[in-house]
């Protein structure tokens, strides 16, 4: 992939290529590319988590979904230990009063 950069680059790189590329019909053929591109990129992701679903495996977006709530259950839990602390800290001040 790295190759194919590079290439990219050295090719965008050519008078000719910047003089083609400034042509209004040929920056929409390749507005149009990248347009295509991503419908297919988003019907191969639908289709994969279909599948993913039928099978009932565990997906990147499922992982990432899973993380969050972690994260977020984790915070809960801090906050619902510091009161436990202040509580007990209020108890115990109490206590000795």
């Amino acid at each position: 992939m790295a190759a194919l950069k590079d290439r990219l680059l050295r090719l965008l790189g050519d008078k000719r290529v910047a003089k083609l590329m400034q042509d209004p019909k040929v920056q929409e053929l390749v507005v149009k590319g990248f347009r295509f591109r991503g419908h297919v990129e988003g019907a191969v992701d639908r289709r994969v988590q279909r599948i993913a679903g039928m099978l009932n495996l565990a997906t990147q977006r499922d992982l990432r979904s899973l993380r969050r709530r972690i994260r977020h259950l984790e915070e809960e839990l801090r906050r619902a230990e510091e009161r436990l602390t202040e509580a007990e800290d209020d108890r115990g001040a109490r206590a000795r009063s």
